[in-house]
């Protein structure tokens, strides 16, 4: 007969679990890294746009979502998509820069931003919440960014994304309604915080970062100009890395004096660049980012986008223990072998198995890939990225979580 476990002390299992696993040791089991997606909203019932605008459904279809697939991190959240270029332009304000990381349904309206297109808005309301970049800075400017980064992007790119922040008058107006919709997010949160409490999830307190060449690709060039940028104008691009550098750090660090003890950073031109490109405009500013955050005590969880293969080796260049490395679609064995006893490695799991698979090749799958990645600690399981499709049969979530059980205890 099984023993009762309370919420708090499964928190505490779970916790210690990844923990272990972060810091390269063998937990009790393999760790389950929560992931969510387009399947949180239908199998809640509700729209996608229900999702993003109604707080309340939203709740109510991540509080069932977490209760039925018991993972060790509670994976469903409240939607939204990256906004970082506004947390360069607040940069130099510590308590304002955190609270504008994510552009979600309703900033998009008060934003009115060209970078994303929301469900039941520009997308049916069915569809999932889309970030579409582009390009709102001309190569001439260059060198306005790299002089004063926080200026350029807070005076001259906002007012070209946002139609509500193209005059000072209808600035005003835009930033009081961002605040008070900012105060309902947080009380949104607070009631996500009492979900994870109840359900047994543990605190992992999250911060965000990211790399200085994104910046410029998906907020400003838009990626297919800044990979001829790197080209044409090769010592304009490092530059502007360089510059960007000290507001993505000062941004990462005002979630480090909230109490936040990680920092994710999803990496989205690593797959884009060659070996040599990437360790010659990519890498030297996204290692001095995650060396800034490691020495002030907050480990990275570094999400690598699609193929990272190619530059695995580039990780060993940061100290043992910095982090996480979560990959998508890498091969985890190859990369547990590279990174063993000097990173955690993170992911396995391709999105298509659990679309599209049945439980028995998930059982399958998970035996296999265990007795590969789990010797010596330092693996956490996921999905190869965040956000499983709306069809994924649930008993196929269900069958990952029971094959750890059954297959990843040490």
């Amino acid at each position: 007969m099984a023993i009762a476990v309370s919420a708090e002390q499964l928190a505490k299992e779970r916790l210690t679990r990844v923990e272990a696993a972060i810091n390269l040791e063998e937990p009790d089991r393999v760790p389950i890294w929560g992931f969510g997606g387009e399947i949180v909203a239908k199998y809640a019932g509700i729209t996608e746009h229900d999702m993003n605008y109604d707080s309340e459904k939203a709740l109510m279809a991540i509080e069932k979502f977490a209760r039925d697939f018991p993972f060790d991190t509670l994976g469903a959240g409240p939607g939204g998509l990256d906004g970082r270029v506004f947390c360069v332009a607040f940069a130099e304000h510590d308590d304002l820069s955190p609270l504008v990381t994510f552009i979600t349904g309703p900033l998009h309206d008060i934003y009115g931003d060209k970078y994303t297109r929301f469900p039941g808005r520009e997308i049916s309301e069915n569809a999932t919440a889309q970030f579409r970049g582009g390009t709102f800075m001309e190569p001439d400017e260059y060198d306005q960014l790299i002089e004063d980064p926080v200026g350029f992007v807070a005076e001259t790119i906002l007012p070209r994304v946002c139609k509500n922040l193209e005059t000072p008058r209808d600035a005003m107006a835009t930033w009081v309604r961002v605040g008070m919709q900012l105060q309902k997010s947080a009380m949104q949160g607070a009631k996500l915080g009492e979900i994870s409490a109840k359900l047994g999830y543990p605190m992992l307190p999250m911060g965000w970062a990211y790399a200085p060449l994104d910046i410029i690709g998906d907020f400003l060039r838009g990626v297919d100009k800044v990979v001829l940028d790197i080209h044409r104008y090769p010592d304009k691009v490092k530059k502007a890395t360089e510059a960007l550098k000290k507001p993505i750090i000062d941004y990462a660090l005002a979630y480090a004096r909230m109490g936040n003890k990680y920092a994710f950073i999803p990496l989205h031109l690593n797959e884009y660049l060659s070996p040599k490109l990437y360790k010659e405009f990519y890498w030297p500013t996204l290692k001095e980012v995650i060396l800034a955050l490691y020495e002030e005590g907050v480990k990275s969880i570094v999400f690598f986008e699609g193929h990272h293969e190619q530059h695995l080796e580039t990780i060993l260049d940061l100290p043992r223990g910095w982090g996480i490395a979560y990959f998508e679609k890498t091969d985890v064995v190859k990369a547990k072998e590279v990174l063993k006893d000097h990173t955690c490695v993170m992911g396995g799991v391709p999105i298509s198995l659990i679309a599209s698979g049945t439980p028995e090749k998930i059982d399958e799958f998970v035996k296999d890939l265990l007795e590969k990645v789990k010797p010596g600690g330092g693996f956490i399981l996921t999905a190869g990225v965040g956000a499983v499709p709306a069809e994924t049969p649930p008993e196929n979530i269900t069958a990952l979580i029971e094959a750890v059980e059954k297959y990843g205890k040490y």
